[in-house]
């Protein structure tokens, strides 16, 4: 994976984040939603683990698909990103055709059991400075490569209604790095994505529709013994806690803050107004698998309660504002 992500850049901390929250008895009493989404879904493992965890606790996930991993060695130079050479990525690609008959198997039942297959774009390169047609042709590489992924690759068995999918069924879309832009958005416009996982908020946030697409944004929780806000990303607990510097977590000092942070994060929202909360992980294990325990244990209590929905973005789409998720049209092919 890459080693750079939006880091948290607040100096202070707010009132609102750090004070605690009291149940306002007025308020209806919603359910809390919990949206977890997983970037670049590339390790095996980690996909059958997490299917695991929604099957045990009820939840569903959004997986933010990154297109190079459905290319292996051989076939690498079906992707080309704007302004590279071909067959570059900044996160690699598979390492064998198996290993990509695998992942195909992986989404299409991670689908079947209800969850939400999303764009991650594909060589995870920053597009920050990327026009609109850089992002509509970074579009259509993901569209197509999805789309004719077992042909790409030689791969039999392509289950019936794949390309039906591959064209409609992905509807979300997370930027690399956290990256977005203008550029960005009016290209995510023209390809008629349903939403957006792209933003960073001060704490948890109602997402908004700007421009015909429902923006979500990844919430600033205090974490830690100061309470310092950072992304609910496991990213970025990793920078703060070691530096990015792989260590183990012998004591379960890093698992045990970051459950600490989603618990209390989680806490503030069902015993007050209920905004959605979203947290992001991704497939790599740092510090241990620190961030993925503590996942596990936050999920394993709180998704299982009567009021409380663990639901992909998608999910959200159509429970929350009636939104089916389906995309209605396509970029490129």
């Amino acid at each position: 994976m890459s080693v750079v992500f939006r880091a948290c850049t607040l100096t202070c901390v707010s009132l609102s984040l750090v004070l605690p929250a009291l149940a306002d008895e007025s308020l209806p009493r919603r359910p809390q939603y919990v949206i977890i989404s997983f970037d670049g879904a590339h390790e095996l493992a980690q996909w059958q683990r997490s299917r695991t965890l929604a099957a045990r606790t009820g939840a569903h996930f959004t997986y933010f698909l990154s297109c190079v991993f459905l290319l292996s060695r051989d076939t690498r130079n079906q992707y080309q990103a704007p302004g590279k050479s071909s067959g570059r990525s900044n996160v690699g690609f598979a390492q064998s055709k198996d290993e990509v008959r695998q992942r195909l198997a992986q989404i299409w039942l991670a689908r079947a059991e209800g969850h939400d297959i999303a764009s991650h774009a594909c060589g995870h390169f920053d597009g920050k400075d990327w026009s609109k047609a850089d992002w509509l042709n970074e579009f259509a590489s993901f569209s197509r490569i999805l789309r004719d992924a077992y042909k790409i690759n030689g791969i039999e068995g392509e289950p019936e209604g794949w390309k039906k999918f591959a064209e409609t069924g992905v509807s979300g879309f997370r930027v690399p790095y956290l990256s977005d832009g203008k550029a960005l958005y009016a290209a995510l416009s023209e390809a008629k994505f349903a939403y957006d996982a792209s933003g960073v908020s001060r704490g948890p946030a109602e997402p908004q529709m700007v421009g015909g697409i429902m923006r979500f944004a990844l919430p600033q929780i205090p974490e830690g013994p100061s309470s310092r806000p950072i992304i609910a990303m496991d990213y970025n607990l990793f920078v703060r806690h070691s530096g990015g510097i792989e260590r183990k977590d012998t004591d379960a000092a890093f698992e045990n803050r970051a459950y600490e942070a989603f618990r209390s994060a989680f806490e503030r929202e069902y015993n007050g107004k209920r905004v959605p909360l979203e947290m992001g992980f991704h497939f790599t294990l740092m510090n241990g698998g620190a961030y993925w325990r503590a996942l596990e244990r936050f999920a394993g209590e709180v998704c299982v309660k009567a009021d409380v929905k663990c639901v992909s973005y998608a999910d959200y789409l159509a429970d929350h504002h009636g939104i089916d998720g389906t995309k209605t049209g396509d970029v490129g092919g």
